[in-house]
């Protein structure tokens, strides 16, 4: 059985090009799509809702937005298989719940009762944080949501980072017919710096062999996806922030520790998740 795209809905501006972007990317995948609405979403975002969603009325509102978004997908892709879900949680409960059973979740950047000015909504930031399976964020330009640009960006970090979410890239790259870039950042440590070019071309040809390890199975697996390595010095949230302007996608591992309840999420995925200019997969990899 194919595991459903989930993506949570709201009814917010965010939360639509959530559902478009799921959309496409379900039709690449040949997935169905679930959408899910939870009865709290407001209350969680530190917002009352305009009618209680405990009252009869309050019901049909939210059934309303689950319904309205389920004909914009078959609207958008009539092949796709759609259901639609009202449950009486909070939108980060739901979607948590949710994982386990699905090829990825999908937001939107903001919510409906978010704060002007915000950079990412707090639902966003908690499932992103705390999810079993890939968790994508839509947010960037319009070109880069729909997927115009024929490019998927991976980072590449430690060992122990980053298997999952490598193979999650080049899965990408492979649906769209697109190139993939693996990008890997690297630093001269502080006691090095001044020291000439010689200590930069050691860390850098170690970035290149670390690079060229970690994609060597995943390019034996997926021979047809034309890939791009890429060593660049520097921090690797700002080496990753600007990649993302010209992807229709950036993909970061995430370490999963067993045991730990709090949010599990780095100064990579995080920069990323408030400042990049294309959706972001947040790829959970186990301890």
């Amino acid at each position: 059985m194919e595991l459903p795209l989930v993506v949570g809905v709201d009814g917010s501006d965010s939360s639509l090009e959530a559902v478009d972007w799921a959309a496409d990317e379900a039709a690449h995948h040949g997935l169905p799509v679930r959408l899910v609405h939870g009865f709290l979403w407001e209350r969680y975002e530190r917002r009352l809702p305009s009618i209680s969603t405990d009252s009869p009325s309050g019901v049909i509102m939210a059934e309303n937005i689950a319904a309205s978004c389920a004909e914009r997908v078959r609207l958008r892709h009539p092949e796709l298989k759609v259901s639609s879900e009202v449950l009486p949680e909070d939108a980060v409960s739901v979607l948590l719940h949710a994982g386990p059973e699905s090829f990825a979740l999908v937001t939107g950047s903001r919510g409906r009762g978010e704060v002007a000015g915000m950079l990412l909504g707090s639902v966003s930031l908690a499932v992103a944080a705390r999810a079993v399976c890939p968790v994508v964020v839509v947010r960037g330009g319009k070109r880069n949501r729909q997927g115009s640009l024929g490019r998927v960006v991976v980072g590449v970090g430690d060992s122990t980072v980053s298997p999952a979410a490598v193979g999650f890239a080049f899965q990408e790259a492979e649906k769209r017919g697109c190139e993939l870039h693996a990008v890997r950042a690297w630093r001269r440590p502080a006691h090095e710096q001044g020291d000439g070019d010689d200590t930069a071309g050691v860390h850098e040809e170690r970035a290149s062999t670390l690079l060229t390890d970690a994609l060597r199975t995943p390019v034996r697996e997926h021979p047809q996806v034309d890939v791009h390595r890429q060593v660049v010095e520097g921090p690797a949230h700002t080496v990753l922030l600007d990649a993302s302007a010209d992807a229709d996608l950036i993909v970061v591992g995430e370490l999963r520790r067993h045991g730990h309840f709090g949010l599990q999420l780095g100064r990579v995925a995080h920069a990323l998740l408030h400042h990049a200019e294309c959706p972001v997969a947040v790829v959970p990899q186990r301890a």
